[in-house]
């Protein structure tokens, strides 16, 4: 059920772009997200698009930003919030080059209730 965002700025090959998508659903899946459960919007934008700073939190952050955006169900302990920051960040720099300062993570917990799969259905509703 998470539905992943994700923002970079425009000029990347579509083969960066697929590695991108495949890093962060392997991150979902190495904590429990169930198999098949990809949903992904990659979305370039021009420079003036994507403002970030480049030096929020002490961070030096670069033209490579990149911002992942996950909305899934609610629950996951901190650990596991914390495990997947890390895949995300270290799963794009091995897989891509980004640097671990240029990925930008923010998790949006909803309830079950809040998602229709298709059909005009609340499939998860209780």
């Amino acid at each position: 059920m998470p539905l992943a965002r994700i923002d970079l700025r425009k000029g990347k090959p579509a083969a960066y772009r697929q590695q991108v998508g495949q890093v962060v659903y392997d991150a979902m899946l190495s904590i429990g997200v169930p198999k098949d459960d990809r949903f992904q919007i990659i979305q370039e934008h021009e420079p003036d698009g994507l403002i970030y700073d480049p030096g929020y939190l002490g961070i030096a952050r670069t033209d490579d930003f990149i911002c992942v955006q996950v909305t899934w169900n609610e629950g996951r302990t901190l650990e596991q919030k914390k495990a997947f920051y890390s895949a995300v960040a270290h799963g794009l720099h091995d897989a891509v080059g980004i640097r671990l300062e240029d990925v930008f993570i923010n998790l949006v917990e909803v309830k079950r209730e809040n998602w229709s799969f298709g059909n005009g259905l609340a499939q998860y509703a209780m």
